[in-house]
């Protein structure tokens, strides 16, 4: 599904949530040592702030946008550096998933823009499609717990997040967070891609 707008937005530079700055819970998790450098895949890369960061500290980045004018401002901010940085444009929902396997995903407010529960499911599945087995995807979610506000992310249940990520990937983390600069309440994901499929629940007597 994607936005009717985003172009617009991009061209217009109205991009509320693009601070030029790569986001501090991704900055966090890398220096926690819990991803090394690997070959990683940004979902909704936008202006490629944080693709281009993870590069500068030895990545292997693929960051992909609906956006084609976001994808161009990307590649203008990459210029000739010499990065193991490369973006390109696409729908992560109906396109098949980018070719890996990557080791690391990364998106943030991405995965929360989609209102079906159906939609949010094959996000997942197309992430877990994507990354190698042991994969980790760290998602930065619009999180309904907060004060009431009529603008910014979109708000989603922890509920509808682990409904929509299980059982495509496990969950390793799920916990309160915020979204830099911009005073709205998250959901801080991180899953991983299964290297056994999920076992039914049993009944012992």
């Amino acid at each position: 599904m994607a936005h009717p707008s985003w172009n617009e937005s991009y061209a217009s530079g109205q991009l509320p949530w693009d601070t030029g700055q790569p986001e501090p819970l991704l900055v966090d998790f890398v220096a926690s040592r819990r991803v090394q450098p690997c070959a990683a895949l940004e979902i909704g890369a936008g202006t490629g702030t944080n693709a281009i960061w993870l590069a500068e500290r030895g990545f292997d980045v693929l960051g992909v946008d609906v956006s084609t004018v976001a994808v161009a401002k990307a590649q203008e901010k990459l210029g000739a550096r010499a990065l193991r940085c490369r973006f390109a444009a696409g729908d992560f929902l109906a396109d098949p998933p980018p070719v890996g396997p990557f080791e690391f995903a990364f998106d943030r407010g991405c995965f929360h823009m989609f209102d079906e529960p159906s939609e949010r499911e094959r996000f997942a599945a197309n992430v877990a499609a994507a990354l190698a087995p042991g994969g980790l995807w760290l998602s930065l979610i619009g999180s309904t717990e907060g004060p009431p506000r009529d603008s910014g992310p979109p708000r989603r249940t922890a509920r509808e997040v682990l409904l929509a990520i299980e059982p495509a990937l496990e969950i390793v983390d799920l916990r309160s967070a915020g979204f830099y600069n911009h005073g709205a309440t998250a959901w801080l994901c991180l899953s991983r891609k299964r290297t056994e499929p999920a076992q039914p629940s049993t009944r012992h007597g």
